[in-house]
């Protein structure tokens, strides 16, 4: 081929300036057509352009053959680049307008990329040199598509995934408050930072941190969407590690420390110790009792603290406040001795006594049977109230257990050894009902000093299923003192006795056999409770208390009963309502047998008579005779044994 033909076709990168092209194309051309004979146009007519040659250019120059132009055009893509969409390449600034900037990369074109994309380089110039993206390298107008951003971003995720394996520190800047967190610029990429990541304490304000620069750790990615959450806090947690690992290094026990209290529940408070936290139980704060820590101690307060022991494994620092005094049992003063009045303050409560708090971290007890003077039970829960304050005598103290023993019914002298005096037998007092068991009533007369009344010492007349039904606990009774047990400090009190037995009285009254007005009052398997006049009550068995008609007398009905038994030392009346019509027919029957033999009587003497007159039988006595015998059949008597003589 030609050298004109060579340089035509050169590519523009290697041919020169356009003049030079324009120059070269002048000249003659390498090779020419032969012209058309003059006689062979004439002799065949043509029409327009029919005879148009398309193959030759406007300076009679052919154009190559297919092979020539298939073997150029290798070589005129061989001086470009050889590029893919989403690769990365550097290329050079060739132009900056006011909205772009126009990049060479090597390509057969040049791209834009919007200036918006080269915000952080400030003086930017032509001939500088950046790293792009090729996005297209054809779009649908036939131009490069090159982005500075999606190569940042790029270079940013391969940056930030490196960085995750090998758990370097990173720094961003916070550029957004967001849902459940902030946003965070990291080599250029947006990233998320949870608010829980955001510091080891609770932070509620996130636009305080908005603008921050601030040091990071990459803790979770995913490589599916290209995204990433970085911690503050995990660096924070670092450092209070490496801080914790130094100072437990250095701990010993009985070791005095300062620390910060930091939270504060219901067993104790946490305090940090300078990146180390310790916990303070409860039982460890005072030696006196308390119910909750943040009676004695504050949020955010200094305090010096002993450590009793630690766990290097599971990182555990237990925590002593009180152990910084000495025992208040050691350093006990004069005023606290046996035989000495103190004072104190109830805090615990149990069933066989109740403990007082005398200094702080000194308690004794008082037992149940110390409280007072009188032997009836008493119950602790009911006497003493948490919190209250009691005067109490030091019975027994020992320092060596540090135990002490109190009693309240010691201030006062014993009121037994003068019992006999004060409530001797048969005198009367009112006292008050204390407790209430099925057998009796407890009644209290002075502090100290009670007695029970039995339930069958309540009244002479009633009968009660349970003391319950006559009194109650906390009202007032009347009672009699009816003995005196000394040794085991117990009264035996009556208060039926106050009157006199009304059944001495009433034996005459409720004979057997007489018949009273009574109300059934109650009723059971077994029988009825019918109350009689003068408040006496009875009882009915079920076989008594059927009535004429078959029926029996129901609870609440009112009838007639006849006694059929009066103990008076039992203090029992056993009572009928069947016997009652059944002794009215007995009597009505027996009075019917009294006539018929009376009748007898009369007709059997009648007989006799007639038969001391007449000396004859006749037929007119037979008639007699006759008669009078039939009157004494139906009278139950016989007729007399003698028979009528014969005529």
């Amino acid at each position: 081929m030609s050298e004109e033909n060579q340089i035509i076709n050169q590519p523009a990168g290697e041919a020169g300036t356009n003049a030079d092209i324009q120059e070269v194309a002048h000249e003659p051309a390498a090779t020419t057509n032969e012209p058309v004979k003059a006689e062979t146009v004439a002799e065949e007519p043509v029409t327009a352009h029919d005879d148009f040659d398309w193959s030759i250019d406007k300076r009679n120059v052919s154009s190559y053959s297919k092979e020539e132009k298939e073997k150029y055009d290798t070589v005129y893509e061989g001086t470009f680049k050889a590029i893919s969409d989403n690769e990365m390449v550097e290329g050079i600034v060739v132009g900056v307008t006011k909205t772009d900037v126009v990049i060479n990369i090597g390509f057969k074109s040049d791209g834009l990329v919007s200036l918006n994309e080269f915000r952080d380089l400030a003086g930017l110039k032509v001939g500088d040199v950046v790293e792009v993206m090729v996005v297209e390298k054809e779009d649908r107008e036939g131009h490069l598509h090159l982005s500075r951003k999606q190569a940042r971003i790029t270079r940013a995720w391969e940056r930030i995934v490196e960085i995750h394996k090998t758990g370097e520190v990173v720094t961003g800047i916070v550029t957004s408050k967001t849902k459940g967190g902030l946003i965070v610029d990291v080599f250029g990429m947006e990233t998320f930072l949870p608010g829980s990541q955001i510091d080891v304490k609770p932070v509620t304000d996130y636009d305080q941190f908005v603008g921050k620069t601030m040091e990071f750790k990459v803790v979770k990615i995913n490589e599916t969407i290209k995204n990433a959450v970085v911690s503050h806090k995990a660096l924070i947690e670092s450092d209070i590690e490496a801080q914790r690992a130094e100072i437990i290094s250095k701990l010993e026990k009985g070791q005095v420390l300062e620390g910060t209290i930091k939270n504060i529940t219901d067993f104790g408070a946490f305090l940090d110790l300078g990146g180390l936290d310790g916990l303070l139980y409860i039982t460890d704060i005072s030696w006196g009792r308390i119910s909750h820590p943040s009676e004695v101690l504050k949020m955010d307060q200094k305090l010096n603290v002993v450590v009793l022991d630690f766990d290097d494994d599971k990182k555990r620092i237990s925590l002593g406040l009180k152990q910084l005094t000495p025992h208040p049992w050691d350093t006990l003063p004069e005023a606290v001795g046996e035989g000495k009045v103190v004072k104190g303050k109830v805090v615990n409560i149990e069933d066989y006594g109740a403990f007082l708090e005398i200094l702080p971290g000194v308690e004794g007890l008082v037992h149940v049977s110390e409280i007072t003077w009188a032997n009836t039970p008493i119950n602790a829960k009911e006497f003493f109230k948490l919190g209250d304050e009691h005067e109490a005598k030091i019975v027994t103290l020992d320092k060596d257990s540090r135990k002490m023993s109190l009693s309240i019914k010691q201030l006062t002298p014993d009121p037994w050894n003068e019992i006999e005096n004060k409530y001797p037998v048969d005198s009367r007092h009112k006292g008050l009902v204390k407790n209430i068991t099925p057998y009796g009533v407890f009644v209290e007369l002075e502090p100290g000093i009670g007695g029970m009344i039995h339930i069958s010492d309540l009244s002479w007349l009633k009968r009660f299923n349970h003391p319950g039904e006559y009194t109650k606990v906390g009202a007032d009774i009347d009672v009699m003192i009816l003995g005196i047990d000394k040794d085991n400090r117990k009264l035996q009190l009556g208060h039926k006795q106050l009157e006199e037995d009304p059944w001495n009285a009433l034996q005459d009254t409720f004979a057997v056999g007489s018949v009273h007005e009574g109300a059934v009052t109650r009723k059971d398997e077994k029988g009825a409770i019918v109350q009689l006049p003068y408040g006496l009550e009875g009882f009915a068995p079920n076989r008594h208390l059927f009535k004429e008609d078959g029926k029996t007398v129901v609870a609440d009905e009112t009838s007639q009963f006849v006694v059929i038994e009066f103990d008076r030392n039992e203090k029992r009346i056993v009572l009928s309502h069947t016997r009652i019509w059944e002794q009215a027919k007995a009597d009505e029957k027996e009075a019917e047998n009294k006539e018929k033999k009376v009748e007898a009587a009369k007709t059997k003497k009648a007989v006799k008579d007639i038969q001391g007159k007449v000396e004859k039988t006749t037929l007119g006595d037979l008639g007699v005779l006759a008669e009078l015998k039939k009157k004494m059949e139906q009278g139950g008597s016989e007729a007399p044994g003698e028979t009528p003589a014969a005529e």
